[in-house]
């Protein structure tokens, strides 16, 4: 069988560098699921990603080893956290064989033909994603999707799907190490969510303007005949289609147009109103204003998809949520832990804003590390003591920085610590633990594994 430098035509097999990465591991599940052969390699392989992958009788090896490479693929599809120097890679090189991003492989072999609902912005992606996916399912449009979350509707971060509509997250890091634009540049959507715009990922962009640019080209292989979901009340994104735009915007978040009035103060009751027109209501688990804006821009994809708002309302009612997007994870000993994504100022206030409307006068605790390279190199610092206002108690580890945290929560008094690991956290935070309390725990990565560990030792205590 003839194989072409894009990884063929027919059933190929694929190797795939840094596969345990939430996105890697939804291009290989989609590989997987189109017939080809999938292999992989990454340094860390651990759950879930690597339970879901042995579940598709999928191989996984550990490290880097050229060895990895025998028997030799066909393609070898490289993630963006695959740096030149990576012995596995210059083995690739090397050998002279083929290699495709992830982004690109998608684009060429799976968003081919499909109309694609893409979903940017600083915040709120997965969710919005999954919220999309799932009103499209409801809808019996029957989806695939690529999404950086596990909605719990699906219990699986990507699929093929049955009909031309493919939902995809659509992140603005680089691509690979070959290609530093944009991920999402490569997905070409027919339907564009843009939900908010900030500065973030200070590692490889140098200001906002230079993310409002690569925006910008996002928006600019959107076809006139598609749509754009904008969030209006968002600056950045005004000055970004300022630009030039020539697609049909339909904005949300402002009274004169899309919005939500709130029936329940934690956002978890709203109605949908176009302007003085009422379109539907809501009542569903979740809640914080954030998760209303990010309901109405999975409302407003799904509309031009031919969702009407009033099916879609009904959609979110049976919506069950995303892991690790405000996931009760259980109470022990009287206290409630919740688990978030939350690892920008910006987000980490909408979470505690939400919980604090949910919890009332309960005390609230925040654990967060600053794990992101954003954070670490304390681009946000000085809106970190802010972002935590809301919470009773605040604890923060900031593995790997050498910037002053201590000193960023000084204005946060005694209510604030620094600490230097996960260790020290659970050494000095269980005890000041009480029932009724209210745990979020906030991190993009696993933390150690401090959510159990905390469980447990609260577990031990009772």
């Amino acid at each position: 069988m003839a194989v072409t430098a894009d990884g063929g035509s027919g059933a190929v097999h694929l190797h795939i560098l840094g596969i345990c990465g939430t996105f890697m591991g939804g291009i290989a599940a989609l590989a997987q699921a189109a017939g080809h052969q999938v292999t992989g390699s990454d340094q860390h392989v651990y759950p879930p990603m690597s339970d879901r992958l042995a579940a598709l009788g999928i191989a996984i090896r550990e490290g880097y080893d050229p060895a990895h490479l025998d028997p030799e693929p066909d393609c070898v599809v490289v993630g963006n956290v695959i740096s030149r120097g990576n012995p596995l890679l210059e083995a690739v090189l090397d050998r002279g064989l083929p290699y495709l991003s992830g982004p690109e492989w998608l684009a060429r072999h799976v968003l081919q033909d499909r109309w694609v609902l893409a979903v940017a912005g600083t915040h709120g992606k997965t969710t919005t994603s999954s919220l999309l996916a799932h009103i499209l399912e409801q809808a019996g449009l029957a989806p695939g999707f690529l999404i950086g979350g596990v909605p719990a509707n699906f219990g699986e971060t990507a699929r093929l799907g049955r009909t031309p509509f493919f939902v995809v997250e659509a992140d603005e890091y680089d691509t690979a190490f070959f290609d530093k634009r944009a991920k999402f540049v490569h997905y070409r959507p027919r339907t564009l969510v843009l939900n908010n715009l900030e500065y973030d990922h200070a590692d490889i962009y140098p200001d906002l303007a230079a993310i409002e640019r690569q925006f910008h080209h996002l928006i600019r292989t959107v076809p006139g005949q598609g749509a754009l979901i904008v969030n209006g009340q968002d600056a950045a994104l005004a000055r970004t289609l300022g630009l030039g735009c020539w697609t049909p915007v339909t904005s949300f978040g402002r009274p004169s147009g899309w919005h939500a009035r709130l029936l329940a103060e934690d956002g978890s009751r709203f109605e949908v109103w176009d302007g003085a027109s009422r379109q539907g209501a809501v009542e569903w688990p979740l809640f914080g204003n954030h998760n209303v804006d990010n309901a109405l821009a999975a409302l407003l994809a799904a509309r031009h998809a031919g969702v009407p708002p009033d099916v879609g309302c009904a959609a979110l009612t049976s919506f069950a949520g995303v892991r690790r997007r405000l996931e009760r994870r259980g109470e022990v000993a009287g206290v409630t832990i919740y688990d978030d994504f939350a690892h920008h100022p910006t987000a980490i206030a909408a979470t505690l804003e939400a919980m604090r409307r949910r919890v009332g006068s309960a005390r609230l605790i925040a654990v967060a590390e600053l794990r992101s390279n954003t954070m670490r190199l304390g681009t946000h610092r000085a809106a970190l003591a802010g972002a935590l206002a809301a919470a009773d108690e605040c604890w923060v580890a900031a593995p790997g920085s050498d910037w002053d945290v201590a000193g960023c929560l000084a204005p946060l008094g005694s209510h604030a610590q620094a600490v230097a690991d996960t260790d020290a956290l659970l050494a000095a935070l269980p005890p000041r633990l009480l029932p009724g309390d209210q745990v979020v725990v906030m991190s993009n990565g696993g933390f150690d594994g401090f959510h159990a560990r905390l469980m447990a030792a609260l577990d031990g205590r009772a």
